[in-house]
């Protein structure tokens, strides 16, 4: 996939990330990363990933190396719940 030369900071992406292969079935394994641009060189995607929404996973500060990026795309900002 051709990676785009610039992200806006702050835009709010999905980025499905090439895990490797797993040994047992030989399948290329992803994981995808949802949350908001910190920076982008064009080599290196820092993201705040966003908390889950069950919440099982607080928010993440992740830094993603651009040969692992599969595909990326923007999403929509979530609703918010009120309490």
């Amino acid at each position: 996939m051709a990676l785009p030369q610039s992200i806006p900071n702050g835009a709010r992406i999905v980025v499905r990330v090439i895990e490797g292969v797993d040994p047992s079935d030989g399948r290329t394994k992803f994981r995808d990363y949802v949350g908001h641009v910190l920076s982008w060189d064009g080599r290196t995607l820092e993201l705040s990933r966003d908390a889950a929404a069950n919440g099982s996973r607080p928010r993440q500060h992740v830094m993603i190396d651009a040969d692992t990026i599969a595909t990326l795309k923007p999403v929509p900002e979530r609703p918010h719940v009120r309490p």
